[in-house]
């Protein structure tokens, strides 16, 4: 499982275990189809519940500022039709200013947004850096910690983290239930 390989990374750097953790979650973004929810459980388990929010949280920020700047550079240039499948994400592409800034912040607060497109989205407008990353970085912060309390009462294994998991796969039999009636259409 991916989050054992992380936790015996972690426990085998010693001081440089939050470098290797936010090293880790730089990647995750860069690659955008990656789900960061491992390494945030990894997180947890080594550092502790709010040391290992902490650290998920700025891996993810800077990961975020990282593809930002990645995708800006190439997307652009290598396929700049991207997001043509995405409607919400075309109309962030399109928007600048405090727009761009809020719609950046409901996506991430989205948790079924992929982060990598949002961050993507972001990258093909005319938004600047320092606006993503503020707009990027609060949207992040309820998201992440809602998504902690669930890897943890799941980690703890208790009735609430049965109840999360129960939700959770609803909602994923729900979604592909939806696709899969959206794809029929065409």
């Amino acid at each position: 499982m991916a989050q054992d390989i992380v936790l015996e990374w972690l426990q085998s750097a010693g001081a440089l275990a939050i470098i290797i953790s936010i090293i880790i979650n730089i990647v995750i973004s860069i690659l955008a189809i990656i789900p960061s929810v491992f390494l945030t459980a990894a997180n947890i388990t080594f550092f502790g519940f709010w040391h290992g929010t902490v650290i998920s949280f700025l891996g993810e920020s800077v990961g975020a500022i990282v593809s930002f700047y990645l995708y800006r550079m190439g997307v652009k240039t290598f396929a700049p039709n991207i997001l043509d499948r995405y409607k919400p994400l075309r109309k962030l592409q399109n928007t600048s200013g405090w727009e761009a800034f809020y719609l950046i912040v409901a996506f991430r607060l989205f948790p079924f947004a992929p982060s990598g497109l949002v961050t993507l989205a972001g990258s093909l407008s005319s938004m600047s850096l320092v606006s993503f990353t503020l707009a990027s970085s609060i949207g992040k912060i309820p998201a992440l910690l809602i998504e902690a309390t669930s890897v943890y009462y799941v980690l703890e294994w208790n009735w609430v983290g049965q109840v999360i998991l129960i939700i959770f796969f609803i909602m994923v039999v729900g979604y592909l239930i939806k696709r899969g009636k959206r794809v029929d259409r065409s």
